[in-house]
């Protein structure tokens, strides 16, 4: 008997995961043999493509197994209903985010060495796990379009969304295809950690309407976020990028370091912090001044005590609030005097 032996190429987990997904990228041996780098290219929209029916199949798991079944134990309204599933999704989504994401910062380093983050710029190779991560994020909020459809969500709440879809996708792609991807890790890092804050405290108060002391961390959360945010952007392009050698505009190799690119993503990232800043100034008055109408409102209108009738026995019958009554409960008649 006659056996036949194959012999095949021996294949890492994460090449036979990016086989799977199709991701026909060209790969780049660097210094190290046995680390590949890849980079971006139109071939990555059929993977974002198939990551977004693979989120629709997660999103629809959690909605059904985890959230359909503690809304239905709060007893909500429609519209609390909804901003529950909103919340409840984008908890689970923001958590996974943040600790996925810093778990990359922290193994590449860019934690440790701030100064990575603008270093050997433009930075065209990257390593897998920070590819893999930027296509699932693309996945993501672009599955986000069609779930408005399927979670039925109001007309009322349709533009707010968009805005959120739309923000995340422009700075999320920027930074892709800028190749600012390292610095797009730390600004991520720090969003979604603001956003899982606001979205749990919003989860503790639909469960008990008294719980506001979460909404209280978030509000102080907010305002340190969006200065964190503007500052390493700064620091990182206005002083980083602008101190590079090579300052010339080659999309060949991926270089957007000029001028006119640095100063569009500053005015990008300052729009989009003022912007939000704004609609949180905007929230925070309205919500103090509906609480300080219904205080001064509890002050105008006193409690008035109710006081029972008094009944006042009387000879041909009774008064009751002031009107006379007989002794069977009708008024009696007034007698006609007789003239003499």
């Amino acid at each position: 008997m006659r056996v036949v032996t194959l012999f095949l190429p021996k294949v890492t987990a994460k090449t036979a995961f990016l086989f799977i997904l199709p991701q026909y990228n060209v790969s780049v041996p660097t210094a190290d043999s046995e680390t590949v780098h890849y980079h971006y290219g139109p071939k990555d929209l059929v993977t974002i493509l198939f990551y977004i029916f693979i989120t629709i199949i997660l999103h629809a798991v959690v909605q059904e197994y985890i959230l359909d079944k503690i809304s239905k134990r709060l007893h909500l309204s429609k519209v609390k209903h909804s901003k529950f599933n909103e919340s409840g999704q984008l908890v689970v989504f923001h958590l996974s985010s943040v600790i996925w994401c810093f778990y990359v910062v922290v193994t590449e380093g860019y934690l440790t060495n701030p100064r990575s983050l603008w270093e050997d710029y433009p930075h065209v190779y990257l390593p897998f796990q920070v590819k893999f991560f930027y296509l699932c994020q693309l996945a993501y909020w672009l599955h986000a379009l069609p779930e408005l459809y399927f979670q039925k969500v109001r007309k009322e709440e349709i533009p707010r969304q968009l805005q959120y879809i739309c923000l995340y996708l422009v700075h999320i792609a920027g930074a892709y295809l800028l190749n600012l991807s390292r610095l797009g890790l730390i600004l991520l890092l720090l969003q979604y950690s603001t956003e899982f804050l606001f979205h749990t405290a919003r989860l503790f108060y639909f469960a008990d309407e008294n719980n506001e002391k979460l909404f209280n961390a978030w509000a102080a959360v907010f305002g340190v976020t969006r200065l964190f945010i503007l500052t390493l952007a700064v620091l990182a392009i206005g002083f980083g990028l602008a101190r590079m050698e090579n300052q010339a505009f080659d999309p060949e190799r991926g270089n957007f370091n000029t001028l006119l690119c640095r100063l569009c993503v500053l005015l990008l990232v300052c729009a989009a912090q003022a912007w939000l800043m704004w609609r949180f100034i905007h929230s925070q008055l309205r919500h103090w001044r509906e609480y300080w109408n219904e205080q001064s409102a509890k002050r105008r209108v006193p409690a008035v005590p109710r006081l029972p009738a008094r009944l006042i026995k009387r000879e041909s019958g009774y008064h009751e609030n002031g009107v006379v009554k007989a002794e069977n409960g009708t008024s009696p008649r007034t007698k006609k005097l007789k003239s003499p």
